[in-house]
C-alpha cells in the first residue's frame, strides 16, 4: 500500500499485455480478474479502495494505449498484386545508424513517397520504415556506405518484399520482430549506385544523432588502436555498448556462461560513470545541490553515446528520477524508481514489453531489489568477511532472478555461470571497465598515456579470455530446458518469493526460540505467556534476577503453577512451529516441482512426433519416441560452389543453418542429448548443420552409410565425430533398431558397390563422390504408425531397394509394410524429377507424402513431373517451402494426426 506507483506499473504491463494478445473479450474478462484478485488483497478501506480505482484506471489506459499504438502500425501500401516481391524506388531520411558486415549494409529508412514500378505512379507513405538491405557490388563500395550518416536524405531503387514470418514452431518470427520497430517491409538493394544520397540539415533530431553516431565511430576507432584485434571488439561492447565488432564465437562463450549482461551497458555503467564524474564536479567544489543538478544533466548524454540500449535508457532514468528526487528530499526506496522508469519507458513506447533486454533489465533489477534484502538474512554476517557473502547473495538472486527468461529465450543455463558472475563480473566491471574508460579519455588528451594504461587492460583481457576458454571447455554444467509457458514464469517468481519470506520467518522462529531459552517456543506463543505474566510482549532473552528489579522472571525453582504455565507455552510453541514451517517447506516443494517439470515437461506424454523442419533447401527430420527418446536425421546445409569469395566480402558471423535454426529449435523442444544421430549421406545439404549439433548436444551414436566425401563439409564433420569419439554404425541392410517397445527404425537401404564410383580409402571406408544413389533408406515405426525416409535416394537406388525387398532379402517386417501401404513417406531428393519413380509410389503405397525444399530454390524442386506422378496416384503432398515444418503426431491408440507451421492445407 505504500507503494501505488509500483501497483500502477504492474497494473499497466498487465493491461497491455491483455491488450495486445487477447481479445475484447479476454482484455474485459483479464480486467475483471484482476479487479477480483485486488479486492482480495487489498481489502476495501478507503485508502484500499483509491489503490484499486488507480490500478483499475492503469489498466484500461494501458489498454487503450497498446490499441492505440496497434492501430497506427500498420502499412501504408496496400497491394492487390499476388507476387511475393516488386521493384520500387522509395524517398526517404535515413533514421537509424549504419550497419556493415562484409558486403552487406543495413539501415532504416523513413519512406516519404515510394513509387512502383509496375505502377509508375508515386504513393504518400507518411514516413512509414523500410529496412533496406544493400548488397555492395565491389569493394570500394565500402568507403562510400561508410559516409552514410542519419539526417541524410535518399532515394533508393530496389526490390520490396515482406519480411518472413516464423516457419518452424517454436522458430525466431523476423516478421513480428520488426513489426514492433514499425517496420512493415524490406527493400534489397543491389549496390551503392542505386542509393542517391544528399547532405544533412541540422534541422531533425535524426540529423543530431548521426553527430552522435560519428562521435561514436570515433571512439570506437581509438579504442581499436588502443586494442588491437579480439580485443577491440571487446572493449568497444563493454565501455561503449558497441557489439558490432565483438567476436561471434567469443560472444557465444560469454552467453554460455551468463556473463553476456557484462557487455550490455546497464546500471552498473552508468553508476560507475556517475561517480567517477562525482569526483571531478567535487575537485571543482561544487555544492551538493549543484553537483545533483549537473549529473543529472549528464546522464542523458552518458545514454547517447552509449547506444541507447533498452537497459541503459532504464539505467539512466532511474539515475535521473533518483538524484532529482533526493535533490528536493523525496527519494523513495528503488522499487518506486524502477516502476517510474518502466512506466515512463511503456508510455514512450509500448512494444519494449516485448524486448528481451528490457525485461531482463527490470527483472533482474526487481529481483535483487526485492530478493537480496531476504536471502542475505539467511546467511550468517560473516564479520570481516560479510563482503563475501554479499557478492555470493547478488551473485545468486542475479541468476535466480534471470533464469526463467534464460531459459524462455535461450533454453540454456549452465551452473558454471555462478562462479564465473562470482569472480568475473567484479574483475571486469570494477578493474577492466573503468581502466579502458579511463585509457580511452587519456588517449583523446595524450596517446602515450592512454597507451601504458591500457597495457594493464589488456592483460586483464587476456587473463578473463583465458579463463572463459577454460570454462568453455567444461560441459558438465550446461543444461538444456524446454521453452516454458508464461504462466510457469509467473509462478516460478511467487515460489521464489514464498519461499525466501517463509525461510526468514522460519530463521526469525528458530532465533526467537534461542532468545527464549525454551524449544519450539514460537513468537506468538511466547508473547501471550509474556503478556499473561503482566509483562511486555516484546520479544527479548529472558532474563534470571530479583524480583525487587521488577523484571519478569522464571524461577530456577518454579512451583506447579509455573510449571504448568511454562508447559501450556511448550504446547502453543509447538503449535505456532508448525505453523511457520509447513507453509516454508511447502514453497520449497512447489518451486522444486517447478524446476523439475520445466526440464521434463514432457515425462508424462506417451505420444511420438516426426517433425520435418524447414531448414531451407535441405533435410532435418526429428523423431521423438514414446519413451522420449530423439533421433535426428540429417541437418541441413547450404550448397557451396567452388568459386572462393572475396576476403572483403565475409560476414563476421554468416548464417549457418545449424547454429541458428537446427541446435535453437533442439533446444527449444528441450532435447537434452541425441539418442542417435542418422546421416542419410555426405552431401552439404544435408550435414551442413550437423557439426554444430555435435558441438552443441551430447549424441549417443552415429548411424551413415558407411562410406566418405571429399568436400570441406563432409572431412569437417567426420573429424568432429571423431574427435567428440562418438561411436559410428554403418547401416547396414535389414538391421533394425528398438528404440523402445513402441518404437524402431529398420534399415531398408544403403550403399552398394560397383554402382559409383568407389575409391577405397586407406581405412577401408570407400569414397563415394556422388552420394544421392547411396542413401541410407529406413521405416520408421511409431505407435503402429509407419514412416519412410529415403534421403535423396534416385530412381536406380530405389530400383534397387524394391529388388532387394521383393527377392526376399528383406525381413517379414519390409513385406508387411509394403503391404500395408505406408502412412507418411518423405519425398527422396526434395522432390527431384530422378526420385519418386511410378515403381517406387506403386510399392510403398503412401498415405500422404512431405516435401522438403527451400523456397523459391534454383533446383526447380518440386519438380512438376513430381508432383503430377504424386497427384495421379491420389497421394496428398506436404511442402516445407509452402507450409514451413510438417509435424506429425501418433498417439499410443494409433492415432495419426499432423499439423504445419504456416497452415498450408493438403494439395
Amino acid at each position: 500500500m505504500n507503494r501505488p506507483i509500483v501497483w500502477f506499473t504492474i497494473c499497466w504491463i498487465v493491461g497491455s499485455a491483455a491488450a495486445a494478445e487477447l481479445s475484447m473479450t479476454g482484455f474485459a474478462m483479464t480486467g475483471i480478474g484482476m479487479t477480483v484478485l485486488l479486492s482480495a488483497l487489498f481489502g476495501f478501506n478507503r485508502r484500499e479502495l483509491s489503490v484499486m480505482l488507480l490500478c483499475a484506471l492503469a489498466f484500461a489506459a494501458a489498454g487503450a494505449h497498446r490499441m492505440w499504438a496497434d492501430a497506427g502500425n500498420v502499412s501504408a501500401m496496400h497491394l492487390t498484386q499476388s507476387t511475393p516481391e516488386f521493384a520500387a524506388e522509395a524517398y526517404g531520411m535515413l533514421v537509424s545508424a549504419v550497419e556493415i558486415d562484409g558486403d552487406r549494409v543495413r539501415f532504416t529508412l523513413r519512406t516519404e513517397e515510394i513509387v512502383l514500378r509496375n505502377e509508375k505512379q508515386t504513393r504518400s507513405l507518411g514516413g512509414e520504415r523500410l529496412l533496406v538491405q544493400v548488397k555492395l557490388a565491389q569493394e570500394s563500395e565500402l568507403r562510400t556506405a561508410g559516409a552514410w550518416k542519419r539526417g541524410q536524405r535518399m532515394r533508393i531503387s530496389g526490390i520490396v518484399s515482406k519480411p518472413a514470418s516464423a516457419t518452424n514452431f517454436g522458430g525466431f518470427d523476423y516478421a513480428a520482430y520488426l513489426k514492433r520497430q514499425r517496420i512493415h517491409w524490406i527493400t534489397s538493394v543491389q549496390g551503392a549506385s542505386s542509393v542517391i544520397v544528399s547532405d544533412a540539415k541540422l534541422d531533425t533530431t535524426a540529423a543530431w544523432l548521426g553527430i552522435v553516431d560519428g562521435m561514436r565511430s570515433a571512439m570506437a576507432a581509438k579504442m581499436n588502436e588502443l586494442y588491437p584485434g579480439e580485443q577491440g571488439g571487446y572493449m568497444q561492447g563493454l565501455v561503449l555498448g558497441i557489439g558490432d565488432e565483438l567476436d561471434p564465437d567469443r560472444f557465444r562463450q560469454f552467453s554460455q556462461l551468463g556473463l553476456t549482461h557484462i557487455l550490455a551497458i546497464s546500471g552498473l555503467h552508468v553508476a560507475v560513470y556517475l561517480y567517477l564524474l562525482s569526483i571531478v564536479l567535487r575537485l571543482i567544489r561544487l555544492t551538493r545541490e549543484r553537483m545533483q543538478t549537473t549529473l543529472i544533466a549528464m546522464v542523458p548524454l552518458y545514454v547517447l553515446l552509449s547506444g541507447c540500449s533498452p537497459s541503459v535508457v532504464r539505467a539512466g532514468l532511474m539515475a535521473m528520477l533518483g538524484l532529482a528526487a533526493a535533490r528536493f528530499g523525496k527519494l523513495k526506496d528503488g522499487l518506486h524508481l524502477l516502476a517510474a522508469a518502466a512506466l515512463l519507458m511503456l508510455i514512450w513506447d509500448p512494444y519494449l514489453l516485448y524486448n528481451v533486454g528490457f525485461q531482463l533489465s527490470f527483472l533482474v533489477t526487481a529481483g535483487l531489489i526485492v530478493f537480496v534484502p531476504p536471502a542475505r538474512r539467511l546467511l550468517p554476517s560473516g564479520g570481516k568477511f560479510g563482503w563475501l557473502y554479499d557478492a555470493v547473495t547478488v551473485t545468486v538472486v542475479a541468476q535466480a532472478a534471470s533464469f526463467p527468461l534464460s531459459i524462455y529465450y535461450f533454453n540454456q543455463f549452465n551452473w558454471l555461470s555462478l562462479p564465473a558472475n562470482l569472480v568475473l563480473v567484479p574483475f571486469i566491471s570494477f578493474i577492466v571497465m573503468p581502466i579502458g574508460g579511463a585509457s580511452l579519455l587519456l588517449a583523446s588528451l595524450w596517446q602515450p598515456a592512454g597507451m601504458l594504461l591500457a597495457a594493464a587492460a589488456r592483460a586483464a583481457n587476456a587473463a578473463t579470455f583465458a579463463g572463459i576458454d577454460q570454462l568453455g571447455e567444461w560441459t558438465f554444467g550446461r543444461t538444456i530446458w524446454a521453452t516454458p509457458p508464461i504462466w510457469w514464469v509467473g509462478l516460478y517468481y511467487l515460489a521464489l518469493y514464498a519461499m525466501l519470506q517463509g525461510a526468514c520467518r522460519l530463521q526469525t522462529h528458530d532465533e526467537d526460540v534461542r532468545h527464549a531459552g525454551v524449544d519450539d517456543l514460537d513468537a506468538e506463543g511466547y508473547g501471550h505467556w509474556r503478556a499473561s505474566q503482566g509483562g511486555s510482549n516484546r520479544m527479548s532473552p529472558i532474563s534470571i534476577s530479583h524480583p525487587a528489579q521488577g523484571i519478569d522472571t522464571i524461577p530456577l525453582t518454579p512451583d506447579r503453577e509455573s510449571l504448568q504455565s511454562i508447559q501450556d507455552i511448550g504446547g502453543s510453541a509447538s503449535r505456532g512451529s508448525r505453523s511457520v514451517r509447513w507453509p516454508t517447506y511447502a514453497g520449497a516443494v512447489v518451486f522444486g516441482l517447478l524446476l523439475w517439470w520445466a526440464y521434463n515437461p514432457h515425462w508424462n506424454d506417451r505420444s511420438a512426433a516426426v517433425s520435418f523442419l524447414d531448414v531451407g533447401q535441405g533435410d532435418a527430420v526429428l523423431i521423438r519416441t514414446a519413451s522420449g527418446k530423439h533421433v535426428l536425421v540429417d541437418g541441413g546445409g547450404t550448397v557451396r560452389f567452388s568459386r572462393e569469395s572475396e576476403s572483403w566480402r565475409e560476414r563476421r558471423d554468416p548464417y549457418e543453418v545449424g547454429r541458428k535454426t537446427v541446435v535453437p529449435l533442439l533446444y527449444k523442444r528441450g532435447v537434452h542429448e541425441l539418442d542417435l544421430l542418422v546421416i542419410s549421406h555426405l552431401d552439404s545439404d544435408h550435414i551442413g548443420g550437423l557439426k554444430a549439433v555435435a558441438d552443441s548436444l551430447p549424441i549417443k551414436g552415429v548411424l551413415w552409410n558407411g562410406t566418405l566425401k571429399e568436400s570441406d563439409d563432409a572431412t569437417s564433420l567426420m573429424q568432429e565425430l571423431e574427435r567428440l569419439d562418438i561411436p559410428l554404425y554403418r547401416a547396414t541392410l535389414n538391421s533394425e533398431l528398438q528404440l523402445d517397445s513402441a518404437s524402431s527404425i529398420r534399415i531398408v537401404g544403403g550403399t552398394v558397390e560397383g554402382t559409383a564410383r568407389l575409391d577405397k580409402a586407406e581405412d577401408g571406408i570407400p569414397m563415394v563422390e556422388e552420394q544421392n544413389g547411396h542413401s541410407v533408406a529406413m521405416v520408421v515405426r511409431l505407435h503402429g504408425r509407419s514412416f519412410l525416409l529415403a534421403g535423396d535416394a534416385d530412381a536406380d537406388q530405389e530400383e534397387r531397394i524394391i529388388a532387394e525387398l521383393e527377392k526376399g532379402n528383406a525381413s517379414s517386417a519390409a513385406d508387411s509394410d509394403a503391404a500395408a501401404g505406408i502412412d507418411v513417406m518423405k519425398a527422396s531428393h526434395h522432390g527431384s524429377k530422378t526420385s519418386t519413380a511410378p515403381e517406387w509410389l506403386a510399392y510403398w503405397r503412401p498415405g500422404t507424402a512431405v516435401i522438403s525444399a527451400g523456397r523459391n530454390n534454383t533446383y526447380g524442386h518440386p519438380h512438376p513431373s513430381v508432383l503430377q506422378r504424386l497427384s495421379e496416384a491420389d497421394i496428398p503432398v506436404l511442402r516445407t517451402d509452402l507450409g514451413g515444418e510438417v509435424q506429425w503426431r501418433a498417439l499410443p491408440d494409433g492415432t495419426l494426426s499432423y499439423r504445419t507451421r504456416l497452415s498450408a492445407a493438403l494439395d
